[in-house]
């Protein structure tokens, strides 16, 4: 599994509303780059005093007191993180999963948005460049050889490319499709996927969101590169997926996976899917799996992270 998040160009930091703690927090912040880390959480705990609803304080404190073994401060820590931010933009519940405190559940909305609001400007040179990201070429290949074993030409009148990012998968589809439909649930994704010229439509909503507002049998195409690896639970997505197909349209999309069974969040706080799951969760939808490799979109640490690509069709 993946060991680190995407490199962010900036830490998410939320004011407490008093100056007196943030001061704190930047000097906290300053001890735990040092390695201080002791010194850090007393500081890190005086700023909670003076501001009990400070999300970052407690986030941070939080991951100190992991680093440090303290498992029961920090899983109380995460939980005031958590309790003092309900959109939870830090993804404080997303630890306390990792943790075993809670059991799994979606990923917060708020906490995606802001991660990706953050990473835009760096997305595909560090994406691309340094984690070396092929998402979307495995998709182009493996949806290409689906239609080559149907003897079919691989175009599409309408194609809605899910978590669209950047515009990398539009990129990688763009000759082969006339209509391209972008969905992000970050606005500054978005802004830079409509910077390529690719989309004629591009929406700010969460992927399922994003496909209720499609028409039934509206599009002959759906993607989903690096997309799915944020969503627990695949059922509502392939639910809406399979709506708006037309009979004979695609689905293709990029996973995490794992050896055991289920679905699991990674230490990069990315969920994997394992094949058993995959296949069972594309029958229950209703849609007949046409392919299922294993390959890998992305590395980590200079190894490639366990993945499949899976293109299903609309019967």
């Amino acid at each position: 599994m993946t060991k680190v998040v995407p490199p962010m160009p900036a830490r998410l930091f939320l004011s407490s509303g008093d100056l007196m703690a943030d001061r704190r927090f930047d000097f906290a912040r300053d001890l735990q780059l040092k390695g201080d880390l002791v010194a850090a959480a007393d500081l890190l705990l005086q700023a909670a005093e003076l501001a009990p609803g400070f999300a970052s304080a407690w986030f941070t404190l939080g991951e100190i007191h992991k680093q440090l073994g303290g498992r029961e401060q920090a899983v109380a820590a995460f939980r005031r993180a958590r309790d003092a931010d309900r959109d939870d933009r830090h993804g404080a519940s997303l630890r306390l999963m990792l943790m075993d405190a809670e059991p799994l559940s979606a990923m917060p909305p708020a906490y995606v948005r802001a991660l990706f609001d953050q990473y835009a400007s760096k997305f595909e040179t560090s994406l691309v460049d340094d984690l070396g990201y092929c998402g979307p070429a495995l998709l182009f290949k493996a949806v290409l050889s689906v239609h080559a074993a149907l003897r079919k030409p691989a175009f599409f009148k309408r194609a809605i490319d899910l978590g669209c990012g950047t515009g990398l998968a539009a990129t990688a589809f763009a000759r082969e499709v006339d209509h391209f439909i972008g969905i992000d649930l970050s606005p500054r994704m978005i802004e830079r996927a409509r910077l390529t010229g690719l989309y004629a439509q591009l929406e700010v909503a969460e992927m399922v969101e994003g496909l209720r507002g499609r028409p039934d049998a509206s599009a002959e195409l759906v993607l989903a590169a690096d997309a799915m690896v944020y969503l627990s639970d695949l059922a509502a997505v392939l639910r809406e997926v399979k709506r708006v197909l037309v009979t004979g349209g695609l689905l293709a999309f990029t996973v995490e996976t794992h050896n055991g069974d289920g679905v699991i969040l990674g230490e990069g706080l990315r969920y994997a899917h394992s094949p058993p799951y995959v296949r069972a969760a594309i029958a229950t939808a209703g849609l007949m799996l046409s392919r299922l490799d294993d390959l890998s979109a992305r590395n980590e640490d200079n190894t490639p992270v366990p993945g499949l690509v899976a293109v299903a069709t609309k019967i």
